[in-house]
C-alpha cells in the first residue's frame, strides 16, 4: 500500500463515516435550501438558501473523494463565522448559539471525514483530526457556559454593609404587612435587617400550611395570594377563597372561612382587605362607638370570585351580620349581563380608605354589552354604596334607578387602585372597553378612560385628572398593575409626590399625583396607522415614556429571530418576515401581525418594589411576543372557538365581535419546539436609580430547569431567563426576594448589584409576591411565599411556606 493509504478495514469504515457525513451534509443543505429560499422569496437573508447550497455541494464533494472537500468545508464555516458575527445584532452568548452551533457541529464532522480522504496528505489528515477535537472541545464549553448567566447589565458598586444599611433605613419596628405592598403607598419594602446578605443562606423552613384549595378540574385557578400580616395573625385567600387566618410565628390555623365561590375565568385571590375601626381616624369617637357589630370592629374584606364582597371578623371568621345581607354584598346587581361572575368579578384586593373600600372588577372583554366597568366604594361598617366611578354617567356617582344597569362595557380596573390619605385621590388603573382589538366603533369615554391612569376623589368619586397611557388601545394594553406612589425628583431638581405605573408595553410612567402631569419625560411620537383593519381609526401617535428606561421593548428585527438551532432560528425568520411588523404599535389586521412587547407583558400585575432607604425600584418583567390576525365573520367559520384565556386558546380564535370581525387569533411567535422567537432573556429583573433615573443593574430570571422545548421539562438550570410573573419585596438590609420565574425556586438577590445569594426550592413554582414580616411576639424575621403552581403548569399545589434564620444565625 502506498503511504497515506488505510488497512481495508479502516478503509471500510472511513468510507461508511465519509459517506455518513455526505447524507447528514446534504439533509442539512436541502432543509436550508428549502427554508432559505422561502426566506429570501420573502425579502429575508440570503445566508441560509446559500448555506443550504454550500453544503449539498460539499456532500458531493466527499460522495466522490474530491481533494477540495477539506478547503470546501472550512471555507463553509468560516463563511458562517463572519456571517453570524456581521448578522447579529448585538454580540452575546444566546444570540450566536443558534447561528454557529450546527455549522460547528458539521465543521468538526466534516474536519474528520476529511480524513478518510485518500486525496489528503497524512499530515493534512492529523491536523484535521486534532482541529476536529478542538472544535468539539469548544462545543463542550459552550454547552458548560450554558450553566453560567449571560446578558446581566452589572452595577460595579458594590452592597452597602449591613450597618450602613441600617441606618439608611426609614424605620426598623414591628410593624404590619397591611395592604397588598404591604404599605398604602404600594412600594412592597420590608424595612428590617434581620436577614442580611450575608447570613440570608443560611434561611431555613419554619413552617409549612397547606390551604387545602382546589388543585384539579377547571377552574381550579390560580394561586396569586399575597398574605397579609396584622401583629401576630397571618390572613390568606385560595384562588376560590377560601380564607385562613394563620398563626404568624407557627403556620397554625385559627380560623377558616369558604366562601363557596366558582367560576369559569380569572379564578385567582391576591389578597383580603383588612380594617380596623378601633384606629380608623376618618370616623370621630361618636362614630367609632356608633360602629355596629362588636364583635367585628377588626375585620377581613373579600371580593370573591363570583362578585359578591364578604366582610368576616378578623378574629373568628365569623360573618359580620350588619354588612350588607348578613355579611355580603351582591356586587353582579346591575352590571349587565354578568352570567353568575362569569363575565364580571372583582381580580384584586379591596382596596380600604378609612371607613370606605374600593372595588373594581375585571370584565371580559369579547363582545359588545359586556358588562359596565365601573368602579364602586362601599362603607366596610354596613355594605352601603358611597360612590360609584361609571364614566358614562360621569355626574351621577350612585346607583342607576332600580331597572337599570350601570353604563355597559365602559373601561373597568381589574388590577389594584391605590389611595393618597394626604390627597383624598384614589387611583384608578383601567383596562380599555370591549372589545379589545378593533375600535373603529368606540365611543368617547373608552377613548378618554381606556388604559389610563385615572384620579378619583375619595370622597366622592368625581374624576380629578386622566393621564392616558395609550390611545385608542387595540392591543389589550390594559393598565395592569398597581400605581405605586413614591416621592421623586423633576428634572429642575424638585421633589415631587410623584405616581409610578408599569406598563405591558415595557413603559415606565412617572406622573404627579396631584395633577397627572409627567414629572419624567414623555414624547408623542409617530406610529404607524397602516395596514389598519377595516373601518378602524388609529391614533397617529403614541405617549413614550424616555425619561425612563424602557424594560424588554427593543423593536424587533429578523436578525433578532432566534431558535434552539439554526433550524428552528431559520423558520422564526420565516414566521418574522410572513408577518406585518411595523415596530412598536403595529396596527392590528387581517394579515397575520406581529404584536411585542405582547398583551402578556412587558409587565404585568406583579407590579414592583421600591426600596425607600436607598430610592431604588425593582422591577420584573417577561418577554413573549405574540403573532395575532383578525378574523372576519367569513373565515371564522373555519376555526375552532374558544373563550379561554391566555394562553390557553392559542391555535384556535377569541370571539372578538367588532365591526367586520368574529374573532382574533392568538398565537405565541415561536418556533416548533415551542420556544419564542425573540434571543434570550425572555424574562428579567431590573433595578433602577428613582434618583437618576437609570438602569443600575439587569438580570435575567429562571432557569430552563421546569421548562423547555414542546412544555418538556429539561431538568437543566440553564439561566436563560424564562417569563415571569408575581412581583417582587425589597428589604432595607439589602435583598430582594423573588419566587415568579418559571423554575421552582424563592431567591434572594443582593439589591446593590442583582447577584443571586440564596435559593431554596419550591414544592411547585409560585406567582405570588413573597410577604416579609417580624412576628411581634419572638421578634423573628420570616419570609412567606404562596406556592400553588405557575400559571398554565401541570404542577398544581396548596403551600405557604415560611422561612426564618436559625437561632443565633441572626447575630
Amino acid at each position: 500500500m502506498g503511504e497515506g493509504q488505510p488497512a481495508g478495514g479502516q478503509a471500510t469504515l472511513g468510507n461508511a463515516y465519509r459517506i455518513l457525513f455526505a447524507i447528514i451534509s446534504f439533509a442539512v443543505g436541502a432543509v436550508l435550501v428549502y427554508g432559505g429560499g422561502k426566506l429570501l422569496l420573502l425579502g429575508g437573508s440570503a445566508y441560509y438558501l446559500l448555506a443550504g447550497l454550500a453544503y449539498c455541494v460539499l456532500a458531493a464533494l466527499f460522495v466522490v473523494k474530491h481533494r477540495l472537500s477539506l478547503p470546501v468545508n472550512v471555507a463553509v464555516f468560516v463563511a458562517t463565522l463572519v456571517w453570524a458575527f456581521y448578522d447579529t445584532p448585538e454580540i452575546g452568548y444566546w444570540a450566536l448559539l443558534p447561528r454557529l452551533v450546527v455549522p460547528a457541529i458539521l465543521f468538526a464532522l466534516g474536519l474528520w471525514a476529511a480524513a478518510t480522504l485518500p486525496a489528503v496528505a497524512k499530515p493534512v489528515k492529523k491536523t484535521s483530526v486534532f482541529a476536529g477535537l478542538g472544535v468539539v472541545g469548544a462545543l463542550l464549553v459552550t454547552l458548560v457556559e450554558a450553566f453560567y448567566p449571560h446578558g446581566q447589565l452589572g452595577n460595579p458598586q458594590p452592597a452597602a454593609a449591613p450597618d450602613q444599611v441600617a441606618q439608611n433605613a426609614k424605620i426598623d419596628a414591628p410593624e404590619d404587612w397591611e395592604f397588598f405592598g404591604r404599605n398604602a403607598a404600594g412600594t412592597r419594602f420590608a424595612p428590617y435587617t434581620q436577614i442580611t446578605p450575608a447570613n440570608v443562606s443560611k434561611l431555613k423552613v419554619a413552617w409549612v400550611y397547606h390551604t387545602g384549595r382546589r388543585t384539579k378540574g377547571p377552574g381550579a385557578g390560580v394561586d396569586e395570594n399575597t398574605p397579609l400580616q396584622i401583629g401576630t395573625t397571618l390572613y390568606s385567600c385560595t384562588p376560590e377563597d377560601l380564607i385562613t387566618a394563620l398563626d404568624a410565628d407557627t403556620g397554625r390555623p385559627l380560623w377558616k372561612f369558604d366562601a363557596k365561590a366558582h367560576t369559569a375565568e380569572h379564578v385567582t385571590c391576591r389578597g383580603v382587605g383588612y380594617y380596623d375601626a378601633d384606629k380608623d381616624a376618618s370616623l370621630s369617637a361618636e362614630e367609632k362607638a356608633a360602629t355596629p357589630d362588636p364583635l367585628c370592629r377588626q375585620r377581613i374584606l373579600v371580593s370573591t370570585v363570583d362578585a359578591r364582597f364578604i366582610a368576616l371578623d378578623a378574629h373568628t371568621g365569623a360573618l359580620c351580620p350588619a354588612f350588607g345581607e348578613n355579611g355580603v354584598v351582591d356586587l353582579k346587581k346591575q352590571m349587565g349581563p354578568t352570567e353568575k361572575g362569569k363575565r364580571y368579578h372583582p381580580t384584586s384586593i379591596p382596596v380600604v380608605m378609612g371607613h370606605v373600600a374600593v372595588i373594581g372588577g375585571w370584565v371580559r372583554d369579547i363582545v359588545h354589552g359586556e358588562p359596565s366597568g365601573v368602579v364602586r366604594a362601599y362603607d366596610v361598617r354596613n355594605g352601603n354604596l358611597v360612590w360609584a366611578w361609571d364614566v358614562g354617567r360621569p355626574d351621577d356617582t350612585q346607583a342607576p334607578a332600580e331597572g337599570q344597569d350601570y353604563t355597559l362595557e365602559t373601561p373597568n380596573v381589574w388590577t389594584i387602585p391605590t389611595y393618597d390619605k394626604e390627597l383624598n385621590l384614589v387611583y384608578l388603573p383601567t383596562g380599555n372597553g370591549p372589545p379589545d382589538y378593533w375600535g373603529g366603533d368606540r365611543n368617547a369615554v373608552k377613548e378618554k378612560f381606556g388604559a389610563a391612569i385615572v384620579a378619583v376623589d375619595a370622597s366622592t368619586g368625581k374624576t380629578k385628572w386622566v393621564f392616558q397611557t395609550v390611545h385608542h388601545d387595540v392591543w389589550d394594553y390594559d393598565l395592569p398593575s398597581q400605581p405605586v406612589l413614591y416621592d421623586v425628583t423633576n428634572a429642575q431638581g424638585e421633589k415631587v409626590p410623584a405616581l409610578i405605573q408599569t406598563t405591558k408595553t415595557g413603559h415606565i410612567f412617572v406622573v404627579d399625583r396631584r395633577t397627572g402631569q409627567p414629572v419624567t419625560e414623555v414624547q408623542e411620537r409617530s406610529v404607524p396607522t397602516s395596514p389598519a383593519a377595516q373601518g378602524e381609526h388609529l391614533s397617529p401617535t403614541q405617549p413614550f415614556s424616555v425619561g425612563m428606561p424602557i424594560i424588554g421593548a427593543d423593536p424587533l428585527t429578523e436578525s433578532s429571530m432566534w431558535g434552539v438551532s439554526t433550524f428552528d432560528q431559520l423558520y422564526c425568520r420565516i414566521m418574522f418576515k410572513d408577518s406585518v411588523y411595523e415596530g412598536p404599535f403595529t396596527p392590528p389586521g387581517e394579515k397575520p401581525y406581529i404584536e411585542w412587547p405582547s398583551l402578556l407583558g412587558g409587565m404585568n400585575w406583579g407590579g414592583i418594589s421600591i426600596d425607600e432607604s436607598k430610592g431604588v425600584m425593582f422591577v420584573n418583567d417577561m418577554r413573549m411576543p405574540l403573532r395575532m390576525t383578525l378574523v372576519n365573520k367569513e373565515e371564522a367559520k373555519h376555526y375552532k372557538v374558544s373563550t379561554d384565556e391566555v394562553p390557553g386558546f392559542m391555535g384556535t380564535i377569541r370571539p372578538q365581535v367588532a365591526g367586520p370581525y368574529a374573532g382574533v387569533r392568538i398565537d405565541i411567535l415561536q418556533s416548533p419546539l415551542e420556544v419564542p422567537c425573540n434571543t434570550p432573556p425572555f424574562g428579567t429583573m431590573s433595578a433602577i436609580d428613582l434618583k437618576t433615573k437609570k438602569l443600575l443593574w439587569q438580570v435575567p430570571m429562571g432557569t430552563t430547569q421546569d421548562l423547555g422545548p414542546m412544555g418538556i421539562k429539561t431538568h437543566l438550570p440553564v439561566p436563560m431567563g424564562m417569563p415571569t410573573l408575581g412581583g417582587p419585596t425589597s428589604t432595607a438590609s439589602g435583598l430582594l426576594f423573588f419566587a415568579g420565574t418559571q423554575d421552582y425556586y424563592l431567591r434572594a438577590l443582593e439589591s446593590a448589584t442583582g447577584k443571586e445569594v440564596w435559593r431554596e426550592r419550591l414544592p411547585v413554582g409560585a406567582v405570588a409576591a413573597p410577604l416579609i414580616y417580624r412576628s411581634p411576639k419572638t421578634g423573628k424575621e420570616y419570609v412567606v411565599i404562596s406556592a400553588g403552581g405557575m400559571s398554565h403548569s401541570p404542577d398544581v399545589g396548596d403551600y405557604i411556606i415560611a422561612y426564618a434564620l436559625p437561632e443565633g444565625a441572626a447575630q
